[in-house]
């Protein structure tokens, strides 16, 4: 699952891209980008800014990383002021600080710390800057154990998982008023880094994720009542929900039998759709694509890793055409390039991207 800890490009997500042109679009309109940095944001290899998710009004969160290896989290408003975020208890060293990884309309933020013992702690941060710190019942206290929160719908209730003290993972949902629960989806295993991992939660409350156990990896889908569905794309190894949105329709990605990696979008229905960008790597293990979100309308941004090892953003309509972009300023170098991790209502994408110095930079596609 995605992690906060580790060298550079972390335990907590990161791993992609950026560059700079549009290709494969319907029409004469081409986007707009807009790069940007958060303050203090560092210029090494693997350091900078990586933006994460937009709501409907436009104002973004994600986080950066310091000269020192030390995460901040920002909230960035529409009229392109950025403010740092750093949750009380958050530690100061490398790897340690603060992940904003989800905004809800309403601007309210989640996600989670490392503090000075490398534990993780889950948060909620109003839009007035308010935060709530919180941890999970029988969650670890060990180093780079914790409760990590990933995801916030409109009604303020967080979705994410923790991990034990024998480092076993379980899912949670911790609602507006702070009622918290925890779960185990079916066939999670118990040994250790096996277990429950929540990914997405929507304004019904439908949480998405994926357990690992003895069988392997395969998705879930947990309705606000606690009913499971479990499911896997067709052809997989492994599946891997990333984003559900209000009308319950599913993105994400699985891994076939040869490692390689594809996009699904599975309806309410239950259909699962495969797809790939036009110019993925199918020739070795992990190339491929890869769903990151989806919004109310359908339309799902992602990335791709091509078969020169770069990887490159893409956006698909609900109908399923693909657009795939870059960057601008992206690096063209082996895992160089750019990422696409968060789309709002309108269609506006935002991610991050490698320059050809492998640092950082956030971006905002505007259709």
């Amino acid at each position: 699952m995605k992690r906060f800890a580790g060298t550079a490009v972390l335990c907590f997500v990161l791993c992609v891209l950026q560059q700079a042109k549009t290709e494969g679009l319907a029409d004469d309109a081409k986007p707009t980008f807009t790069t940007f940095e958060a303050p203090g944001a560092g210029t090494a290899e693997y350091q900078g800014t990586i933006a994460y998710s937009i709501n409907t009004a436009g104002t973004i969160t994600g986080y950066s990383v310091d000269s020192g290896g030390v995460h901040h989290g920002f909230v960035r408003a529409t009229d392109g002021a950025i403010t740092t975020i750093d949750a009380p208890g958050a530690g100061t060293a490398s790897n340690e600080g603060t992940v904003a990884f989800s905004i809800n309309t309403a601007g309210a933020i989640t996600g989670h710390y490392v503090d000075s013992s490398k534990v993780y702690h889950g948060y909620v941060r109003s839009a007035d800057g308010d935060f709530t710190t919180f941890d999970a019942p029988g969650a670890g206290t060990g180093t780079y154990q914790g409760t990590l929160a990933v995801s916030i719908n409109s009604k303020g209730a967080t979705a994410g998982d923790y991990d034990d003290a024998s480092s076993v993972y379980h899912g949670f949902v911790r609602a507006a008023d702070g009622t918290l629960t925890t779960f185990d989806a079916p066939g999670a295993g118990t040994a250790t880094y096996q277990g429950t991992n929540a990914t997405s939660i929507n304004t019904a409350g439908t949480i998405v994720g994926y357990s690992v156990g003895a069988s392997g990896t395969e998705g879930f889908v947990r309705t606000a009542k606690g009913t499971f569905t479990t499911f896997a794309a067709p052809g997989a190894a492994s599946t891997v929900p990333q984003s559900i949105n209000t009308a319950g329709v599913i993105a994400g990605d699985y891994d076939d039998a040869s490692n390689v990696v594809h996009g699904f979008v599975r309806a309410a229905n239950g259909a699962i759709t495969a797809f790939q960008a036009p110019g993925k790597g199918t020739l070795n293990a992990n190339e491929g694509t890869t769903a990151e979100s989806i919004n109310t309308s359908g339309a799902i941004a992602g990335q791709y890793y091509s078969a020169k090892a770069v990887y490159l953003g893409f956006d698909r309509s609900a109908g399923g055409k693909i657009s795939t972009f870059e960057a601008p300023g992206a690096g063209k170098g082996a895992n160089q390039g750019t990422a696409a991790l968060g789309i709002n209502t309108a269609g506006t994408i935002v991610g991050w991207y490698l320059d050809a110095s492998s640092v950082y930079h956030a971006y905002l596609r505007t259709p």
